[in-house]
């Protein structure tokens, strides 16, 4: 995968497409992005960014960003691979940690839905257990997976792009939607 390029002008809507795990890195080292009084808007520029945040210098935060998506890449699974893996002898544990809604209307075949029980049982089970989490786009899966492997299971990996990249990747007989936020 080609690194992202990303300037001073890169709008932030435009980075997290780009780079999926980075608000999180943003909020980590910088405390920007996690809640309402860091929050940035899409269109904002990184420089306005972090012109705002007590100057930042522009090329450590680019720097930080692309050193944490290369970190998040290690993290990440493509759908063919992940279907591959999972048509194989030992398959990972697919986890879909959607909403109940979206789980019910449409789900890739022998994942399980994450409940409350399931987490208890996976954090209480084999450490080397292998995890794919699945969502809808790809957005939440990556925190997810940092947030398993903070709990000791290591070998956790989100699908790439979601149930949406699944639905155009693996198969296409799997309805895609959009969610509609109010």
């Amino acid at each position: 995968m080609a690194q992202p390029q990303i300037t001073a002008d890169t709008k932030m809507g435009d980075i997290m497409d780009a780079l999926p795990g980075a608000r999180r890195a943003l909020f980590a080292r910088y405390h920007l992005g996690g809640c309402s009084s860091c929050a940035f808007s899409n269109d904002e520029t990184l420089a306005e960014l972090c012109l705002r945040a007590e100057n930042l210098p522009v090329d450590e935060v680019i720097a930080h960003l692309l050193d944490s998506h290369q970190h998040d890449l290690a993290m990440l699974v493509e759908p063919v691979d992940a279907k591959t893996r999972l048509d194989s002898s030992a398959p990972p544990r697919l986890i879909d940690i959607r909403t109940r809604e979206e789980f019910e209307a449409v789900a890739v075949p022998g994942s399980e839905f994450f409940t409350q029980e399931l987490q208890q049982q996976l954090f209480a089970g084999d450490p080397a257990t292998v995890v794919f989490l699945i969502d809808h786009t790809g957005r939440n899966a990556l925190d997810m997976v940092a947030w398993f492997r903070g709990h000791g299971l290591k070998e956790t990996y989100a699908i790439t792009g979601g149930i949406d990249a699944w639905s155009r990747d693996v198969d296409k007989s799997l309805p895609r939607y959009r969610v509609e936020m109010e």
